[in-house]
Protein backbone atom coordinates (compact mmCIF):
# COMPACT_ATOMS: atom_id res chain seq x y z
CA UNK A 1 0.00 0.00 0.00
CA UNK A 2 1.77 3.19 -0.69
CA UNK A 3 2.41 5.55 2.40
CA UNK A 4 0.71 8.55 0.85
CA UNK A 5 -2.59 6.45 0.88
CA UNK A 6 -2.22 4.73 4.29
CA UNK A 7 -1.76 8.72 5.64
CA UNK A 8 -4.57 9.74 4.37
CA UNK A 9 -6.82 6.47 5.01
CA UNK A 10 -5.22 7.13 8.74
CA UNK A 11 -6.43 10.11 8.75
CA UNK A 12 -9.99 9.22 7.58
CA UNK A 13 -10.22 6.72 9.99
CA UNK A 14 -9.06 8.18 13.35
CA UNK A 15 -10.74 11.52 12.27
CA UNK A 16 -13.99 10.16 12.29
CA UNK A 17 -13.45 8.12 15.27
CA UNK A 18 -12.92 11.59 17.40
CA UNK A 19 -15.66 12.99 15.89
CA UNK A 20 -18.43 9.88 16.87
CA UNK A 21 -15.95 9.59 19.85
CA UNK A 22 -16.99 13.88 21.31
CA UNK A 23 -20.60 13.33 19.77
CA UNK A 24 -21.20 10.36 21.88
CA UNK A 25 -21.25 12.14 25.70
CA UNK A 26 -23.59 14.06 27.16
CA UNK A 27 -21.03 16.62 28.00
CA UNK A 28 -19.54 16.91 24.60
CA UNK A 29 -16.17 19.03 24.04
CA UNK A 30 -17.07 21.34 21.32
CA UNK A 31 -13.60 21.50 20.35
CA UNK A 32 -12.65 17.98 20.44
CA UNK A 33 -15.73 17.18 17.78
CA UNK A 34 -14.28 20.43 15.44
CA UNK A 35 -10.78 18.75 15.98
CA UNK A 36 -11.73 15.48 14.50
CA UNK A 37 -14.26 16.71 11.76
CA UNK A 38 -10.77 18.99 10.95
CA UNK A 39 -9.04 15.60 10.62
CA UNK A 40 -11.53 14.07 8.55
CA UNK A 41 -11.93 16.91 5.83
CA UNK A 42 -8.07 17.24 5.45
CA UNK A 43 -7.61 13.18 4.86
CA UNK A 44 -11.24 13.54 2.44
CA UNK A 45 -9.16 16.54 0.66
CA UNK A 46 -5.86 14.73 0.28
CA UNK A 47 -7.80 11.82 -1.13
CA UNK A 48 -10.16 14.05 -3.91
CA UNK A 49 -6.58 15.82 -4.67
CA UNK A 50 -5.24 12.73 -6.58
CA UNK A 51 -8.62 11.55 -8.14
CA UNK A 52 -8.33 12.33 -11.57
CA UNK A 53 -11.28 15.01 -13.38
CA UNK A 54 -14.21 13.09 -15.53
CA UNK A 55 -13.69 15.82 -18.12
CA UNK A 56 -10.58 15.40 -20.85
CA UNK A 57 -8.86 19.08 -21.31
CA UNK A 58 -8.96 18.40 -24.84
CA UNK A 59 -13.20 17.77 -25.41
CA UNK A 60 -13.72 21.39 -24.16
CA UNK A 61 -12.01 22.59 -27.82
CA UNK A 62 -14.67 20.46 -29.55
CA UNK A 63 -16.99 23.80 -28.96
CA UNK A 64 -15.60 25.38 -31.19
CA UNK A 65 -15.85 23.72 -34.39
CA UNK A 66 -17.89 26.44 -35.99
CA UNK A 67 -15.29 28.65 -36.73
Amino acid sequence: MNTSRLINLLLIISGGFVAIYARAGMDQNEYVLIGGIVILMIGVYRISKNIPSKNDPDSSTDNNEDA
